[in-house]
């Protein structure tokens, strides 16, 4: 079986401070474009794939509500969790019953969970040579310990606001690299808040 997912590398994927980068006049229909798919976004569930740097991968099931509220179930048999309970993002660990908490607003996946960002404050769109992605990264050149992250977008009609997020790829301050790739994106259907709910593995060795 593949490896889970370890806190460093969460901290790597998901709780390095978001850029403060004002982006380029040329990007502002792109920019715009993404800010509306954010917007549009109440909630979303989709598979994901995840690969690590040495090509190991894991899979699982990613829900999104808004505010504030993600959780990335991993397969069966992987004792890790990650849930974001509309105030902080939680790293669970069963194995060793251990709990990490990291602050939403100190995360890129605030661009995905809380609809007050305007991504023109903290993010710029990559070039692409492929005119039906955008890329969207968050890096802060004055702190490259914490890495950086890119959001990969591809235009689809019917999606919301003409956008479908694909996944994102990670990059720590020791160029290791991991990916996250979606797939059965659905987006603002019902979920309940029952679903961002877990077992404190410091009182229960059972996952939630």
């Amino acid at each position: 079986m593949t490896s889970p997912l370890t806190g460093r590398a969460f901290a790597a994927i998901f709780a390095a401070p978001i850029a403060i980068v004002a982006p380029a006049v040329a990007q502002t229909g792109d920019i715009a474009a993404v800010q509306s798919h954010l917007r549009s976004v109440e909630s979303m569930t989709a598979n994901f794939t995840q690969t690590d740097r040495s090509g190991k991968t894991l899979t699982g099931k990613l829900t999104l509500k808004k505010p504030g509220k993600i959780r990335f179930q991993y397969e069966k048999g992987v004792p890790i969790l990650i849930v974001g309970d509309g105030k902080a993002l939680n790293f669970i660990d069963y194995s060793v019953k251990q709990l990490s908490r990291w602050p939403i607003g100190n995360s890129p996946l605030g661009v995905l969970i809380d609809p007050r960002r305007d991504i023109r404050q903290y993010a710029k769109v990559i070039p692409s040579a492929n005119p039906d992605v955008l890329s969207v990264e968050a890096y802060d050149p004055k702190k490259p310990e914490f890495g950086r992250i890119t959001m990969i977008f591809a235009r689809n009609a019917g999606a919301p606001a003409g956008l479908m997020l694909q996944g994102w790829v990670a990059l720590d301050a020791q160029n290791n690299r991991t990916t996250i790739r979606l797939s059965n994106q659905r987006f603002n259907a019902p979920i309940s808040d029952g679903a961002f709910r877990f077992n404190d593995p410091r009182r229960s060795g059972r996952p939630g």
